[in-house]
């Protein structure tokens, strides 16, 4: 294959991380289970199951809302984005949760004997057209899991490189299918079983807020777009010193990619807004010793060409730059990625 594999390398902040999650997935477990079962005693060896399932459920689904919330949050408030380094920790830890909560199901219908009304649940085809009340809510869980499957299978680096960024970030936006999928889930599945009013209040709290934070990070993305159309193929970027020194502006072509245009002291580049990692909001970042820094994940790349420093291999698409009296423009068309495109002030 054309993408090489490398372990992956834990150090203090990621250990530290995992120890916390693990921590806090364990003792909300622990809380869960002990708390329902001093309420409400199960009674036999299916019922502990059952409370299981009900743990491991809640805990997989609160664990994935926020798996979504963190990419939103980090773009509000950057102080957050040490969660987005790790996110991929959580997510995989997400997928084990919810397989622990699917293993549970499947023991509950073996114990009760009943494993072949399972199979009946999931193939009843004349089921699925009768929504809400008779649909399998079990097949949009199996939905939810395969998805997560999916997610974390593909979570190594080895999979970004082997499948291109594009494509890799294409197959990872499914996760909100399962999202979707594990929402219906719930609501159809628990909120049917159990009628306390609980169950729909946190679930619509969760998507809700989950909802609510994309809706607000995608309204700040947009206001930071600026640049007025140009016939002959050119944006207007505004005065050159009007760009914070270390920072971009970010100009959004009709129909086009995002162009981050950086300033490093009195040296102007223009680069596609696309991180060649995970497509991170480049332009979001800020330059460090002469490297365009992303803000999702660190990767750095040199001002003057858009070419990640050496061993790395990674390169952005560059603009061409160019001053009409005062004004700072970018030409829409892009260069090859790695082409030296830097504009220097007099």
């Amino acid at each position: 294959m054309s993408a090489g594999f490398q372990a992956v390398q834990w150090n203090g902040a990621k250990i530290r991380y995992d120890a916390i999650l693990l921590g806090l997935v364990a003792f909300y477990l622990a809380g869960f289970i002990l708390i329902a079962a001093s309420l409400h005693p199960p009674t036999s060896a299916a019922g502990w199951i059952d409370l299981r399932i009900k743990a491991f459920g809640s805990c997989a689904f609160l664990m994935l809302s926020t798996v979504l919330a963190i990419g939103p949050l980090a773009r509000l408030n950057p102080r957050l984005l040490p969660l987005l380094y790790n996110r991929r920790h959580l997510g995989v830890a997400t997928f084990f949760i919810a397989l622990a909560h699917a293993g549970f199901m499947v023991e509950w219908y073996l114990l009760e004997s009943d494993i072949a009304n399972l199979a009946g649940e999931l193939t009843s085809w004349a089921d699925y057209a009768n929504f809400p009340a008779g649909f399998p809510f079990k097949a949009l869980g199996l939905i939810a899991l395969l998805t997560m499957l999916v997610m974390a299978a593909t979570s190594h680096d080895y999979w970004l490189g082997f499948l291109t960024p594009p494509l890799w970030k294409a197959i990872h936006m499914g996760i909100y299918v399962g999202y979707g999928a594990a929402a219906l889930h719930i609501a159809l599945g628990a909120m049917q079983s159990n009628r306390h009013p609980a169950v729909p209040i946190l679930l619509f709290a969760l998507f809700g807020t989950v909802s609510l934070l994309h809706i607000l990070a995608a309204r700040k993305s947009a206001a930071l777009d600026i640049g007025d159309d140009d016939s002959d193929g050119w944006l207007v970027v505004g005065a050159a010193s009007d760009i914070p020194d270390g920072r971009a502006r970010i100009v959004a072509p009709v129909g086009g990619e995002r162009i981050a245009v950086f300033r490093d002291g009195r040296i102007l580049s223009a680069v596609s807004n696309l991180c060649a990692h995970q497509n991170g909001p480049i332009g979001e970042g800020h330059v460090v010793d002469g490297c365009i820094t992303c803000p999702w994940h660190g990767y750095e790349y040199r001002v003057e060409d858009g070419c990640a420093p050496p061993p790395f291999t990674e390169k952005l698409a560059t603009y061409r730059l160019r001053l009409r009296g005062n004004l700072l423009e970018v030409q829409t068309a892009p260069l090859p990625p790695g082409t030296n495109a830097s504009l220097t002030l007099p």
